[in-house]
């Protein structure tokens, strides 16, 4: 994902008149516009996806308030179909068995045996899944086996 794939998806939602996909569309090329300014460079794909995450990510909490609020149910639903069109062009999550498989191979290749190297372990899944998954899980994982 690039951010001439945002420009895209912009203005086709533009077209269908679809606003909270557009809406959400802005708020991501917003963040990528920043994160161009600070680096002063164009952005790299991953670091695009990096910026839908954040705004996923804001938008979540958000969502949770207004969730724990319960007074605006129209702007939950809203806020609950922008988190569910971000979702929707995220990459897919590493999981279950997959993500297992990994974890086994970075231990095996890496022989980490010891608790000291978690941390150079939980780098390099997600490195090797690209930050498409779960860190938390990764970190239980590893945790018990290196236990």
């Amino acid at each position: 994902m690039n951010k001439d794939f945002i420009a895209q998806e912009i203005e086709k939602a533009m077209r269908a008149h679809d606003k909270p996909r557009l809406s959400v569309l802005r708020l991501v090329k917003n963040e990528i516009d920043i994160k161009e300014k600070e680096s002063k460079r164009e952005l790299r794909d991953e670091e695009v996806v990096a910026a839908l995450k954040k705004v996923l990510k804001q938008t979540g909490e958000t969502l949770d308030g207004s969730i724990k609020a319960g007074t605006d149910d129209e702007r939950t639903a809203l806020l609950q179909a922008q988190v569910d069109i971000l979702n929707g062009y995220l990459p897919k999550q590493v999981t279950g068995d997959e993500l297992q498989a990994i974890i086994d191979r970075v231990l095996a290749e890496n022989s980490f045996t010891d608790k000291r190297d978690m941390g150079k372990a939980i780098g390099l899944v997600v490195s090797e899944t690209g930050g498409n998954c779960d860190k938390a899980e990764v970190a239980r994982i590893i945790g018990a086996r290196l236990g």
